[in-house]
């Protein structure tokens, strides 16, 4: 007789800001974490530390993580300037949601909830609250409402 459960479907989001690697990694393992999906616009930037995208792919490899940048869940240039300049949430969500919708993320989203892998979506803000990947967690559990979401933070 088998013994093993099925483990329940889970979503984690992590921003990298306020964290050094070693607590970057220790967080994806302590949630057992198989594959960052990256969704940031600008992930190429000397101000990404660590997290730069070839970088990042190279460190999580050596981990036994995979590594996914989905540029089609990134928020527009033209909405990330906005929030820079405004910083109004409410504004943003509306935008990114109608954007969204605009772009077919949708099947982007599907796609993330029929993963067998524990997922992870990484972003730069450290909290979730005032960040798309907390939006982008929440699509995939209204398409897969068994999903738990766990921000590590």
């Amino acid at each position: 007789m088998n013994n093993t459960t099925p483990r329940k479907p889970v979503v984690c989001t992590i921003g990298y800001t306020k964290k050094s690697l070693q607590q970057f990694i220790e967080l994806l393992r302590g949630a057992g974490v198989e594959k960052v999906v990256d969704i940031r616009r600008n992930n190429t930037s000397q101000l990404a530390g660590f997290s730069k995208k070839d970088d990042l792919a190279y460190i999580l490899r050596l981990v036994n993580i995979d590594y996914e940048h989905v540029l089609d869940l990134a928020p527009s240039q033209e909405l990330l300037s906005s929030w820079a300049k405004n910083h109004d949430w409410e504004a943003y969500e509306a935008r990114f949601n109608k954007e969204a919708k605009e772009r077919g993320m949708l099947e982007v989203v599907k796609r993330l909830a029929a993963s067998p892998q524990r997922i992870c979506l990484l972003c730069s803000e450290h909290k979730p609250d005032k960040c798309h990947r907390r939006l982008v967690a929440e699509w995939i559990k209204s398409v897969r409402p068994e999903v738990e979401i766990i921000h590590l933070v």
